[in-house]
């Protein structure tokens, strides 16, 4: 059970004197303490159970929630009290986005017949949930299939069933981005790049080429050292206001890369727009926090990353090794903004988690969306979908 803390009324007595010009003493009034720790995340039950094996949580711009169970290979669609409204079967799903208008990408595979040998591919499938007047995943219908590596090349081979799509995010144009990593690296120059890298297609899913970052060394094609997680900073609720930045941000699992979650940011020059690594974040001012999100190895197998589309502007990351979840601003520091009643300006750490299965916390998290102050996880070992809230929230 949720306990809701009494609101504090504080009446500011402002320079008072007694009737005969005498000033009154104000030691007998009780000056409000706040407490930093009832500023946390707490369960909002119940929680989503009765999955085999989920993998993603997704707040979609239809106002649904959207669960990818891999272990029936379904997308399930629910509202926001848990109803279950349908669900789409599609072989090998493990990763989706909706585009602004309503279709869902996923991320699957397809078995592709190549000569007499039978290759299962990564491919993303466009899915549009409108038919026949009818609206919901139940009623999807696929419109477009792009398979690896026919978006850039004619043939396929063996080895490119080593390759892997790991997610996908949309910006708020519809053209969208989708992780890739395998095993063949050594060539980043060659066509297509290397395995390990960011794809950008446009929203007429046409393949624009792999996101080059600029550094030091010039533009790098193989920058993303096993790129997982991405998302964009398009975030629903549906709305003129949402963001239209091409900034993304990106987690990589390669062991030795010290800044494993990374906000790449669209820079203008005189040779027109390129990428680049955002050094504005601040790191290290313990007088504004106590965490931060370009702490040198800070994470150990940050999966999953989103971004709160409502303007509190908070990136959420899930690390799987750590079984928690971390909550940092758009600006890197770790934690939320203390409320008014709050003596200090330093943010409030609440990233939480622990191995468990009690209601905070995670047995293998590796999904998160944020929608309406809530925040959702999937808690893949548990095989549950847990919701958080604020405690500064519940009061809203």
């Amino acid at each position: 059970m949720i306990k809701r803390t009494p609101s504090i009324i504080i009446i500011l007595l402002w320079g008072c004197k007694g009737f005969f010009g005498t000033k009154t003493s104000l030691d007998f009034i009780d000056v409000p303490k706040y407490d930093s720790s009832i500023v946390t995340y707490v369960p909002v039950f119940p929680f989503l159970e009765g999955f085999i094996d989920p993998v993603q949580v997704l707040a979609g711009y239809d106002e649904l929630l959207y669960v990818v169970d891999a272990g029936s290979d379904e997308i399930i669609a629910f509202d926001y009290a848990g109803r279950r409204l349908g669900s789409f079967y599609l072989k090998g799903v493990h990763a989706i986005a909706q585009d602004r208008q309503l279709n869902i990408l996923a991320l699957a595979e397809k078995d592709t017949a190549i000569q007499n040998t039978t290759l299962t591919l990564p491919a993303i499938y466009r899915l549009n949930l409108y038919n026949n007047g009818r609206y919901g995943i139940q009623y999807a219908k696929i419109t477009r299939v792009i398979i690896h590596p026919y978006y850039f090349k004619n043939s396929a081979t063996v080895k490119d069933q080593e390759v892997a799509f790991n997610a996908i995010a949309v910006f708020a144009d519809n053209s969208y981005v989708v992780t890739r990593s395998g095993p063949d690296n050594s060539n980043p120059i060659r066509f297509g790049g290397p395995d390990d890298a960011v794809l950008y297609f446009n929203a007429q899913d046409q393949w624009q080429g792999i996101i080059e970052v600029q550094t030091i060394r010039g533009s790098e094609r193989d920058y993303f050292k096993k790129p997982y997680g991405i998302t964009t900073l398009a975030q629903p609720p549906q709305s003129p206001l949402v963001n239209t930045s091409k900034d993304f941000i990106v987690t990589m699992l390669e062991p030795y890369v010290a800044l494993k979650v990374q906000y790449i940011r669209e820079e203008t020059g005189e040779q027109g727009s390129y990428y680049a690594l955002n050094t504005d974040l601040i790191i290290g001012d313990t007088s504004r926090a106590d965490g931060f999100l370009y702490e040198p190895h800070k994470f150990t197998a940050p999966v999953a990353v989103t971004f709160s589309g409502d303007g509190t502007n908070y990136i959420f990351v899930a690390d799987t090794a750590k079984d928690s979840i971390y909550i940092f601003t758009s600006t890197g520091l770790e934690g939320v903004k203390p409320p008014p009643a709050s003596p200090s300006t330093k943010y409030i750490k609440v990233s939480f988690g622990g191995t468990g299965n009690a209601p905070t916390q995670f047995n293998d998290p590796v999904s998160i969306a944020y929608i309406q102050k809530y925040v959702y996880v999937c808690d893949r070992k548990n095989r549950r979908i847990c919701r958080y809230i604020l405690t500064t929230d519940l009061e809203d």
